[in-house]
């Protein structure tokens, strides 16, 4: 089946991922019967998201025709003969008003019905709301036949959450039987000891034994000082295999050892008590509050400005009057090359002066301009830079520019200018940070949520 790209504006892209069926007509009947059976409305409306008596209505509305869809054998007439041009136009017509959000132009939106009885579509990508036209003849059908609830999502996080209580509970069962066999190789250990000492306690009992029957003999019989020696010598023998040697661990026995093994130079350096007071540090010492006054009237912190504000505001100053000569992108880029600064300074310097005053239509003021962004994110870490400055400038910038911030990454994010991973990655900094109360992390939420859904749709697929 022939595929096309959702949306007229689209048709163009070839690497879109929202697609669906070209439409199949067929005329049937004769005279006054005569009627047009839209082959695959099924798989149409599927693709769009929508009731297929939705799109049946439509064309009925549209045209001031009879129109109906038969749900047990999903077969959709219009009454009349129509060319599958004509039908294929009103289905883009459609599109537009209920399908398509107001805002960014993706295809996937969810029809909500509010207790004034009023139709929006909220948006899964930018979460940006579309009032619909209540004027339009579709409504009515559409709020006495609202479309069913999602339940997709629900059940799919109660998966994941199962598959993790089970990891755990695996985990946790892993972790019983190392500890099991941990046990059981200690007492192995230890019976395999116990079994060790009982004979070397027998060999030296035989040892000494022997050495007794030898002093006993009469041909090769020792001294009387050899005999007082080798007595001596089998009692600590005997001795020693009864004594169990211990180390005695406490401090007291730990100062006594140091204290022999050190020189009487060197002992007198080491710390034998833990519980000495660390020197207390100098505060309020004249020749510091003399440095930090001096750092004050120097705006340096150790060497380090710690005010940008005058460099900033001098950078967006040539920036404007560079910008103000009409240059292109490539100038620009070399332009900004000359520029002293750290490359996030001249990048929140750049979107300043871009979209300085910006407010309600701050996303296509970035769709027009996207070009002088395109020129300076090409290296190696510059999406993090122009992310951070996408932050710094919503801090500054209207309510109405920073409700817009999903709507301005999804145009970078379609114009290959911002990844995935990048913008996943400064989100999750952004909510550990100490700017995580910000307004601009609520607003970015869909559209992150949107990215990852879309990403765990394509590896299940």
């Amino acid at each position: 089946m022939a595929l096309q790209n959702i949306g007229a504006g689209n048709k163009d892209d070839a690497f879109y991922r929202y697609k669906m069926p070209r439409m199949i007509t067929k005329i049937e009947g004769r005279g006054n019967g005569i009627k047009t059976n839209v082959v695959n409305m099924v798989d149409i409306a599927k693709a769009l998201g929508r009731p297929a008596s939705y799109t049946t209505k439509f064309f009925g509305c549209e045209l001031g025709a009879q129109s109906k869809f038969d749900e047990k054998t999903g077969t959709s007439h219009v009454n009349g003969a129509h060319d599958t041009a004509k039908l294929a136009g009103l289905l883009e017509n459609f599109i537009k008003k209920y399908v398509q959000c107001y805002g960014c132009g993706n295809p996937e939106t969810e029809i909500l019905i509010n207790k004034a009885q009023m139709i929006t579509l909220k948006c899964a990508a930018c979460g940006f709301l579309s009032d619909v036209d209540m004027r339009d003849k579709l409504t009515t059908f559409i709020i006495k036949n609202p479309p069913e609830q999602k339940k997709g999502s629900k059940d799919k996080k109660a998966m994941r959450r199962a598959e993790k209580e089970r990891q755990k509970e695996g985990e946790m069962a892993d972790e019983e039987q190392t500890k099991l066999k941990k046990e059981a190789v200690r007492k192995e250990a230890a019976k395999k000891k116990g079994s060790s000492t009982a004979g070397s306690k027998d060999v030296s009992s035989k040892s000494s034994t022997k050495k007794k029957n030898n002093v006993s003999d009469g041909d090769h019989s020792p001294t009387e000082a050899d005999d007082n020696e080798t007595a001596a010598a089998t009692v600590d023998t005997e001795d020693d295999d009864d004594i169990q040697w211990q180390t005695d661990t406490s401090a007291e026995a730990a100062r006594q050892r140091i204290q022999e093994q050190l020189s009487s130079v060197t002992a007198g350096m080491v710390m034998l008590s833990t519980s000495e007071e660390r020197p207390k540090s100098v505060k309020n010492s004249p020749e510091r509050d003399e440095d930090k006054t001096q750092s004050k009237v120097n705006g340096h912190s150790n060497g380090v400005k710690v005010d940008y504000s005058n460099s900033c505001e001098k950078l967006v100053g040539e920036i404007k009057e560079f910008l103000n000569k009409g240059t292109s992108a490539s100038q620009l880029k070399s332009f900004l090359g000359t520029l002293s600064g750290t490359p996030q300074e001249i990048m929140d310097a750049l979107f300043e002066a871009l979209f300085d005053g910006a407010g309600k239509g701050f996303s296509k003021e970035v769709t027009k301009k996207k070009n002088y962004l395109a020129a300076i994110t090409q290296e190696e870490g510059s999406q993090l830079v122009l992310l951070n400055a996408i932050e710094v400038f919503c801090g500054k910038a209207r309510p109405e520019a920073a409700k817009e911030v999903a709507l301005v990454l999804k145009v970078l994010y379609d114009s290959d200018l911002l990844e995935e991973e990048f913008i996943v990655e400064w989100y999750g900094k952004g909510l550990d940070g100490s700017n995580k109360g910000s307004q601009i992390w609520k607003n970015v939420k869909p559209f992150v949520e949107w990215l990852q859904s879309a990403e765990s749709e394509t590896e299940e697929e």
